[in-house]
């Protein structure tokens, strides 16, 4: 599996940015999909999950903000961030885990990870 993040950028605070996890190697559908971020001060920290019957979880930093969504037909996965703000500055990856239907928000479940993109807030 591999897995390609974009639409990472810069934007002032408040505003919004989408980023998009395209998969190759087989089919996703039945896998769990998650995004993470990480800065230099801070562990790999859990943004947004979405499992494979579309149920979504979300950090409390997260909840309101941002929204996880998939389309299994394109092995993608979305997530819309809005009202950003700078601490949300950092580097992203979509992640899947190593098992189909296993459902996890800790980085240590997952096998499979994108290069990364980056979000830049501004104050």
């Amino acid at each position: 599996v591999q897995l390609q993040a974009s639409g990472g950028g810069r934007v002032q605070a408040g505003g919004s940015l989408r980023l998009t996890c395209s998969a190759s190697g087989g089919s996703l559908s039945n896998y769990a999909r998650a995004w993470f971020r990480q800065t230099p001060r801070k562990d790999r920290e859990f943004v947004a999950a979405i499992n494979y019957n579309k149920r979504t979880a979300y950090p409390t930093s997260a909840k309101g903000r941002f929204t996880i969504s998939r389309d299994n037909a394109k092995n993608t996965v979305y997530l819309q961030m809005n009202n950003l703000e700078p601490e949300d500055t950092a580097i992203y990856f979509c992640a899947v885990p190593s098992k189909p239907y296993y459902y996890s928000t800790y980085p240590t479940d997952f096998a499979f990870w994108g290069q990364g993109t980056q979000v830049t807030v501004s104050s």
